[in-house]
């Protein structure tokens, strides 16, 4: 910890026991029940995102009351390559002479990431005391594991790390659905407006649905493809859908499921924690949640006319709160879903390959002036 702290330092976090986090079949049991119950209590309430809100807290809250919940990776790989082929079917033949316009919109996103990142390290730094290298793999909106690998590699804390990152999507996704509901007055629906029943699924489209989520996830991991499960799928998809050989989605009920665990996952992130040891890393990453979304919306507000963009699709592209929970928010909302997928995946590409390099120069810039 930092002695020029402000606020801090904040306390340390001990690694909790392996076995608490090993997905057994219990676990499993334990935490899908939950998360469907959450899920349904709020769907039943008329929440915005219901199943994937309502499992996200339901399961985080009992995660940190002592419960041991837990999502076998191979389930929630499956359920987030159903969600990609969904984000895929968004990219339609039209998409194609739209795609030009977004160039301006990528740097005022990669702009934002850097002043973003810059004023979350600072404040982890000086106002909370947090070591350099947990300060910079904390601050940096990229994806969870791999901020945590590149951050244990550079001798950071992962636990720091992977709460701070967890509560920054959390409350990310909490609270913008909320946000254009209360604020906004527009409606975020329980599930995307435009999917169909499984039964009245056409079975080619489905079958094609099936060998994109397959296929997709297979050519992203021989290809070593950041996020393979989600972007893979995804990104075949997006040809399927932009050749013209289908316009269907996946049926709601797959939706709906891959958001329970979808939810349930990210929940489940803070078994073997309690709140009495986490609390003060929850309201760090909760003030850097807000710090973001209050960059992200000033970002929008500022260049959306001059881009001739619409400003709640370019909100939902700079908010980092991950690239499927802001994705599946732009589809109920009804707004350019590929645009904002797109960025989202530039947004992650752009963290995982150049934050790693960009720390290592300035920690050998700061050690050669020493």
């Amino acid at each position: 910890m930092d002695r020029y702290s402000f606020f801090g330092p904040l306390p340390a976090l001990a690694e909790p026991e392996e076995s608490a986090l090993a997905p057994t079949w219990k676990r499993t049991v334990g935490g899908l029940t939950v998360g469907i119950a959450g899920g349904a209590l709020f769907a039943f309430a008329g929440a915005p995102l219901a199943w994937m809100l309502g499992a996200l807290i339901t399961v985080t809250a009992i995660s940190l009351a002592g419960a041991r919940l837990a999502i076998p990776a191979r389930l929630r790989t499956l359920m987030v390559a159903v969600l990609g082929v969904m984000l895929g079917a968004a990219f339609t033949p039209e998409v194609a002479t739209q795609i030009a316009a977004w160039a301006t919109a990528v740097v005022v996103m990669l702009g934002f990431l850097v002043a973003t990142m810059a004023l979350v390290v600072v404040f982890l730094r000086l106002g909370m005391g947090v070591d350099p290298a947990t300060a910079y793999f904390s601050g940096a909106p990229g994806g969870i594991t791999e901020m945590v690998i590149a951050g244990e590699a550079h001798g950071a804390d992962s636990r720091v790390i992977t709460l701070m990152h967890a509560t920054r999507i959390l409350v990310i996704v909490a609270v913008i659905p909320f946000y254009f509901r209360v604020l906004e007055g527009i409606d975020v629906p329980t599930l995307p407006p435009a999917s169909a029943r499984l039964l009245l699924t056409p079975v080619f489209d489905g079958l094609l649905m099936a060998a994109c989520a397959v296929g997709g996830y297979w050519l992203a991991r021989r290809l070593r493809i950041p996020a393979a499960a989600l972007v893979g799928p995804m990104l075949l998809s997006a040809a399927v859908h932009m050749a013209g050989w289908t316009a269907a989605s996946p049926p709601v009920e797959l939706i709906a499921a891959a958001q329970v665990v979808v939810g349930t996952a990210l929940g489940a992130r803070f078994a073997g924690l309690t709140l009495r040891r986490v609390w003060p890393h929850l309201l760090v990453g909760a003030a850097s949640a807000v710090l973001m979304m209050a960059l992200a919306w000033v970002t929008a507000v500022l260049f959306a006319e001059a881009l001739d963009l619409d400003r709640t699709a370019l909100l939902l592209a700079l908010v980092p709160g991950g690239l499927v929970e802001m994705g599946l928010i732009a589809l109920s909302l009804d707004v350019d879903t590929a645009m904002v997928s797109t960025l989202h995946v530039l947004r992650i590409a752009a963290i995982m390959l150049i934050a790693p390099i960009a720390f290592t120069l300035i920690r050998r810039r700061g050690t050669g002036h020493r």
